[in-house]
């Protein structure tokens, strides 16, 4: 169902999985912005599952933006999540527990993953929204997209750049799986179309903007929608990060991402 392609983005071509429904015509389009782990075989997974509901998708790999570091690679990112994901989630935003592991793995793997948490946690967002706006125009040039119901979507990082391209006006709907607010979050002025935002309980850190978030939709009058899922922490909604995975808030969040599309781009 889906391939690998390249879109011409500011910097240079960038990388993406693109899924498109058999059904011919024009149909509407998602964004699906990943993790900070980056394209891996979740996002192309949930990217398929979308299209399968009628929409094309494009899930871009941010990573492949020459805004980004060298050192962002395949290997070292995924040496990375394996550490990061051998943590268990109540400790995951921990930094002084984060430490402590540290110094128990080999020297040069703690090299790297020191080195590449630093960036990740670092990267050049308005750059990046900037290569997703890019993948808006790839869409509403390539012929078989309705140009007026492309939607975003992401998780983690992906879904504070499923915001930060809202914030663009050059989507029809958002959808936020815990990412962080635009910033400052008046930028939510500019959106055009209806937001959904999907949270965990116990992603304290991410939770606490949360009423920023509220009281920018409320005065600039935005559809906002928002549901907390209970005793759900972050990347909740990953079936590949067994630490964080929780099935039931995972199901649920998908039904209503599904009515949620369903009522914004048709």
């Amino acid at each position: 169902m889906g391939e690998m392609i390249k879109y011409p983005g500011v910097s240079n071509q960038i990388d993406a999985y693109l899924c498109t429904p058999e059904a011919a015509g024009n149909r509407p389009a998602v964004i699906l912005i990943h993790e900070i782990w980056g394209l891996d075989t979740h996002i192309k997974d949930v990217s398929e599952r979308v299209c399968r509901e009628g929409y094309v998708v494009l899930a871009p790999d941010l990573f492949s933006s020459a805004f980004v570091p060298e050192s962002m690679t395949v290997e070292n990112i995924r040496k990375t999540m394996k550490f990061f994901l051998s943590i268990p989630a109540e400790k995951q935003r921990d930094m002084e527990y984060v430490k402590h592991e540290l110094t128990k793995l080999a020297e040069d793997d703690r090299n790297v993953i020191s080195e590449l948490m630093a960036k990740l946690f670092s990267l050049p967002k308005d750059e990046l929204t900037k290569e997703l706006v890019k993948a808006v125009e790839f869409l509403k040039a390539s012929g078989n997209v309705s140009v007026d119901k492309i939607g975003s979507m992401g998780f983690c990082f992906g879904g504070g750049m499923s915001i930060n391209l809202a914030c663009t006006g050059s989507t029809n709907a958002c959808v936020i799986f815990y990412g962080e607010n635009p910033s400052p979050a008046d930028k939510i002025k500019n959106v055009n179309g209806p937001i959904l935002g999907i949270y965990g309980s116990l992603d304290e850190r991410i939770n606490a903007g949360l009423k920023d978030l509220v009281d920018a939709a409320v005065t600039y009058k935005k559809d906002l929608e928002m549901r907390i899922y209970p005793d759900s922490p972050h990347a909740f909604f990953n079936d590949t990060n067994p630490n964080n995975y929780r099935e039931k808030s995972a199901k649920q969040a998908w039904e209503q991402v599904k009515t949620f599309f369903k009522r914004s781009l048709s």
